[in-house]
């Protein structure tokens, strides 16, 4: 049975997608609790407002913020993310999978409960995928290392990629095997 989440343990070892929403939904309001670090929440029935200006890793959860592209100068950002929207986070158990967007040139990573995953994704620990992360980051913002294929480096990333996220099979094995192609 899922884990059932509300103001009184959503911070304690969660996993959550909160969706950026305007400042003006917590306007007029006081905060009912503001971390050591500064970000606010702001509790709801169905869920909770969190203030901050920092995401991914908040203390011993994984809290990611879904932009809709809102600038501002001191990079604070408001989320918002029904108490539904939480996720029991494991450091041992397989369930993060890797989603990119090759478009916009990003990688995320995504909990097994929290969406369809289509294709069948490898499912990784926590260190697994954030590992996969960073390397699909350094094959997404250089191209050093395809200096040594005879493939046009952006079919060479995909390839790449797909094999990070469909298999289990190390980068530097994905590498040899393509180079000997």
């Amino acid at each position: 049975m899922p884990k059932i989440y509300d103001r009184y343990n959503f911070h304690k070892y969660s996993f959550c997608i909160f969706l950026e929403v305007a400042f003006e939904k917590i306007e007029g309001l006081k905060p009912n609790f503001t971390s050591k670090s500064g970000s606010a929440y702001y509790f709801t029935e169905k869920g909770v407002f969190r203030l901050s200006n920092h995401w991914g890793r908040a203390a011993n959860c994984k809290w990611h913020l879904k932009s809709n592209g809102i600038k501002n100068a001191n990079r604070t950002h408001l989320g918002y993310a029904n108490w539904s929207d939480f996720y029991t986070d494991s450091e041992t158990e397989k369930c993060y999978f890797i989603e990119v967007d090759y478009d916009l040139k990003k990688v995320f990573y995504q909990h097994k409960s929290n969406v369809a995953c289509d294709n069948n994704p490898a499912f990784r620990t926590a260190s697994e995928t954030e590992k996969v992360v960073k390397q699909i980051r350094i094959l997404f913002e250089s191209t050093t290392w395809a200096s040594h294929f005879d493939m046009e480096v952006n079919t060479l990333r995909t390839k790449i990629i797909e094999q990070l996220i469909y298999t289990t099979t190390p980068l530097q094995q994905i590498k040899a095997a393509l180079a000997k192609d």
